[in-house]
């Protein structure tokens, strides 16, 4: 596995442990509702109807468009956030950044959706790796941001970078975790900017 990010990189500014600051749910978006409907807009030209669907690092909303997904898996840290979820079929919970390893199955998802999240991963390449691995042939994760995070649980090489250059990290992320080509969004709905890189399995 390549090495993304040094122990520097991946430092935060709180260092205890990340299942003690989710605890308690927070039933807000992290966004604006102009970044979250075109979040809807991205996700929808990359599902069809039946489409089997990860959301990682989830809350009580997955900004999914009405198109019929076939089955919803989501991860979070917060359960209370999770139930309130109902676009779901299936959730559990995680610290990505003690266990890095997913419990799906190969080859068992269409997208990976990973949204307003991204900045909080330590160890991106072993996750990304995971979600390629859980992904079938021609798949897509889509990765989405903005300029909002908690910056005390946000890692010091997000922290430190401009938006731009924290797609070029995420595009790093994605080449970690064995995908092929990426693409870039950038748009400014909003007053938040959007931003969204999507990675795509290679074909058999």
């Amino acid at each position: 596995m390549p090495r993304v990010l040094s122990d520097v990189d991946r430092q935060k500014i709180d260092t205890s442990d990340d299942t003690h600051f989710y605890e308690s749910p927070r039933f807000v978006t992290h966004a604006d509702d102009a970044f979250t409907t075109r979040l809807t807009t991205v996700y929808e030209s990359e599902m069809t109807p039946g489409d089997r669907v990860f959301d990682a690092m989830s809350s009580w909303v997955s900004f999914l468009p009405d198109i019929s997904p076939g089955y919803v898996v989501a991860h979070g840290l917060n359960e209370a956030e999770l139930e309130a979820n109902d676009c779901l079929d299936e959730y559990f919970l995680q610290d990505f950044n003690s266990n890095q390893t997913l419990p799906l199955e190969e080859d068992s998802f269409d997208v990976v959706c990973c949204a307003l999240s991204v900045q909080y991963l330590q160890y991106p390449g072993d996750v990304f790796s995971e979600f390629g691995r859980a992904l079938t042939a021609d798949g897509a994760a889509i990765v989405s941001f903005t300029n909002r995070m908690f910056p005390t649980k946000a890692i010091r090489a997000w922290r430190t970078r401009s938006m731009d250059e924290r797609a070029a990290l995420v595009e790093e992320y994605f080449k970690a975790g064995g995908f092929g080509a990426t693409e870039r969004i950038i748009d400014q709905p909003g007053t938040d900017p959007f931003y969204a890189v999507i990675g795509r399995q290679p074909p058999e």
